[in-house]
């Protein structure tokens, strides 16, 4: 296990982590009837998502040798300052999209639907919600690159490790109703209701910080 390398994608994992709609997807299972079935089938299927998108960019960036090769390594650099700059325009985009004073925010259809659906397919909606979600594509790749070129020696341990992070508050979600029962209903619902109404401005303020963390990265090992 390498240290250094987890701590150098920490904030991707805890952006990922701390995103309001999969915790409001989780919640929902864990308020459902099925929740002792349909919560550890999502939070399996969301940790296997995270690795396997963030595995992917690890293996395609080690593979290009970025941890010494200087070609490799200044476009991985330069990769990075370019997803800082997207999640710029993705804070941008989320503070259009906040509700105004008296406005209802909007709901995704998704969330809706998911807590009427077998296990299994709670299963697939997680590893989708995971691997393919347009934030966190982003995300996983910019790790798995910062991983790659951390040092020759980080492996694949180290992706596992940061799915695990990005996973910690589903985890933790879907163990305290299994170990709790019905006592974490109430705060679940109001949890949810209070992440629907304040999605658009928690994803600003990550992005923003996200932006800033990966430009900053970048220029620094470009320079």
């Amino acid at each position: 296990m390498n240290w250094s390398a987890l701590g150098d994608v920490l904030p991707q994992a805890l952006a990922i982590a701390l995103s309001p709609i999969p915790l409001v997807l989780v919640i929902l299972v864990l308020v459902s009837p099925r929740a002792r079935s349909s919560g550890p089938a999502f939070a399996v299927g969301w940790l296997a998502g995270l690795f396997a998108l963030t595995a992917s960019a690890f293996l395609l960036a080690d593979g290009a040798d970025v941890a010494t090769d200087t070609t490799a390594a200044d476009g991985a650099n330069l990769l990075q300052i370019g997803l800082g700059l997207l999640f710029l325009a993705f804070a941008a985009k989320q503070w259009q999209k906040r509700p105004r004073p008296g406005e209802e925010p909007a709901t995704p259809k998704l969330v809706g639907a998911i807590d009427s659906m077998p296990p299994l397919k709670v299963l697939g909606v997680g590893f989708v919600s995971a691997a393919l979600n347009p934030k966190n594509l982003p995300l996983g790749i910019s790790a798995g690159v910062t991983l790659a070129q951390s040092s020759p020696s980080v492996g694949i341990s180290s992706v596992v490790s940061f799915a695990v992070a990005g996973s910690s508050v589903v985890l933790v979600a879907v163990a305290a109703v299994l170990v709790l029962g019905d006592r974490t209903r109430q705060p679940l619902d109001e949890l949810k209701t209070w992440l629907l109404a304040n999605s658009s401005t928690i994803m600003m303020v990550i992005f923003i910080l996200l932006a800033a963390k990966m430009i900053g990265s970048g220029l620094a090992l470009t320079a």
